[in-house]
């Protein structure tokens, strides 16, 4: 059986973008590294080999994962003994907490001999803190990519700013000319099923609105991925009338970075996307509507009260984007904020200002060659104190 240098886990989109770039770094400096895991195409394409798709593990929502709990326990499992008879040198498991941290306890606890790792930290600081201690007791090593992270494990913890992985693909992105000059209001639906049908709907709802009050603007939708188009072009064909249809434009997969430099202003559900947007300068309306269910597990079962959810907002701690948040995420919410950005430049260039704040935190480091420098020196054996 061979024996793997390193295993990879990433169980969403953002996981997978980071990940190819990490394993692009790591095969630049060792070039022999063998690499599997569980991850997308993304991360095949940069050279992993693949144990099982990053598809069977994405869930949206703490109710959707009860309906499929009994299929994620099978897998968790399975990946697990895999593991185990595998014994890599060193696992690595990138963002995605609720599984992730499991599985790195249950290593740990059954025995497994290489270096448990962890890049991009969970986020403890918004729920779950009592993590903390579980992963200090787990982890050899802890790869964080915001700046106030390290402060909340103990000096003695192995943990390692790197800075955000999205600045260097900024840094080095061939952007072109895709986009006209036009005035754009642009929509960032998201990039999963679920998360589309609770925010779609009501996002195309205000820019239609904003369309009609301002008629110098267009409208551009940004697909994150191809095989979501159907979905959101069914909501276009139900809500937009045919004399509105003109005004509407799409962005296609991999477009995203080519629209953020033309737009105006955005709509943008609450992810990994909002920080994308800070860093273009977007001023931006963010949303996460969320069923019923889930609203009451997040603030009655798991008690998640924050001063901010949008991750834009949480390093300023300070609104930089409006929020329209679980019970706030309503038509007349997302769109007293957009009419506010659209109508007054002033505001605007406050929040163009607020994130310049956050581009000057994040910094300009190379955050997958620092990573891959510390993973490569975990699997050499060196000590990282």
């Amino acid at each position: 059986m061979k024996r793997w240098d390193l295993f990879l886990f990433a169980g969403e989109p953002s996981g997978d973008l980071h990940g190819a770039a990490l394993i692009r770094a790591l095969l630049q400096q060792n070039p022999s590294l063998s690499i599997c895991g569980v991850g997308g195409e993304k991360m095949r394409a940069a050279g992993m080999h693949i144990l099982l798709p990053m598809d069977r593990f994405q869930v949206m929502g703490f109710f959707a994962v009860f309906r499929v709990l009994p299929s994620l326990i099978r897998s968790f499992f399975s990946l697990a003994n895999t593991l185990l008879s595998l014994q890599p040198k060193g696992v690595l498991f990138i963002d995605y907490p609720g599984f992730s941290l499991r599985m790195e306890r249950y290593l740990k606890r059954k025995g497994y001999q290489g270096k448990i790792m962890h890049y991009i930290c969970p986020s403890v600081w918004a729920w779950g803190k009592k993590r903390v201690f579980s992963m200090e007791q787990t982890l050899d090593l802890l790869i964080s990519i915001f700046p106030f992270e390290k402060q909340l494990f103990s000096s003695h913890f192995p943990v390692r700013y790197v800075g955000h992985p999205l600045v260097e693909q900024m840094q080095c992105y061939p952007y072109s000319d895709s986009f006209c000059e036009e005035t754009i209001i642009s929509v960032f639906p998201g990039s999963r099923t679920r998360e589309i049908t609770m925010n779609f709907p009501m996002q195309l709802a205000v820019l239609l609105d904003c369309l009609r009050k301002y008629n110098t603007y267009i409208g551009v939708i940004s697909i994150a991925r191809n095989d979501l188009r159907p979905l959101l072009e069914a909501e276009v064909h139900k809500q937009v009338p045919p004399e509105m249809r003109q005004r509407i434009r799409w962005s296609m997969q991999n477009e995203g970075y080519d629209l953020m430099r033309k737009t105006h202003v955005a709509l943008a559900t609450s992810g990994t996307v909002t920080l994308e947007l800070a860093l273009h300068k977007v001023p931006t309306v963010v949303s996460y509507a969320v069923s019923r269910i889930d609203l009451f597990l997040a603030l009655r079962v798991f008690r998640i009260v924050l001063p901010f959810y949008c991750i834009v907002n949480i390093l300023l701690q300070k609104e930089v984007y409006p929020e329209c948040f679980g019970p706030y995420a309503k038509k007349e919410c997302l769109a007293d904020a957009l009419d506010r950005m659209l109508s007054s430049a002033e505001y605007r260039h406050n929040v163009i200002a607020l994130c310049e704040q956050v581009i000057n935190q994040l910094g300009t480091s190379h955050a997958s060659e620092q990573a891959a420098d510390l993973v490569c020196r975990m699997l050499s054996g060196h000590r990282i104190s």
